[in-house]
């Protein structure tokens, strides 16, 4: 099993890190077995504290009753939630076991303070997310 410093780098979101703060980061993720047929996040729930990184497993995003995305290892979902406390747009359900990376919104922020490029390359995903929508 990949070490999840490993499996931050993985994810386009922190391939700018260098070692240092991608370790860093990793001590703030916590890891989260999921069985098969478990919604991770639900559509409509109040759940908007974590962001979380597939690092193994495959997950279905669905919007309503529509599939709109599959996940795999390096995916990543939850982005909103490290901006605002909202109500999930979609629902993750893991079709496989899965072993995902969760870190909530305040250890991402502080992490964000001190590494502000990640923030920017935040912005500029969650802007590319609402131009495709």
């Amino acid at each position: 099993m990949a070490s999840v410093a490993e499996d931050l780098k993985r994810v386009p979101l922190f391939a700018g890190l260098n070692d240092r703060q991608r370790r860093k980061l990793a001590r703030l993720f916590r890891e989260r077995d999921v069985r098969p047929g478990t919604a991770v996040v639900k559509e409509g729930h109040m759940s908007g504290v974590s962001f979380f990184v597939v690092a193994e497993g495959e997950a279905e995003v669905t919007i309503g009753k529509k599939k709109v995305a599959h996940l795999g290892p390096g995916d990543h979902f939850g982005e909103l939630a490290l901006i605002n406390n909202r109500e999930r747009s979609a629902t993750v359900t893991a079709q496989t076991p899965m072993r995902c990376l969760e870190i909530r919104f305040w250890d991402f922020r502080h992490f964000a303070h001190d590494n502000p490029d990640v923030m920017w390359k935040l912005l500029e995903h969650v802007v590319e997310l609402l131009s495709t929508t």
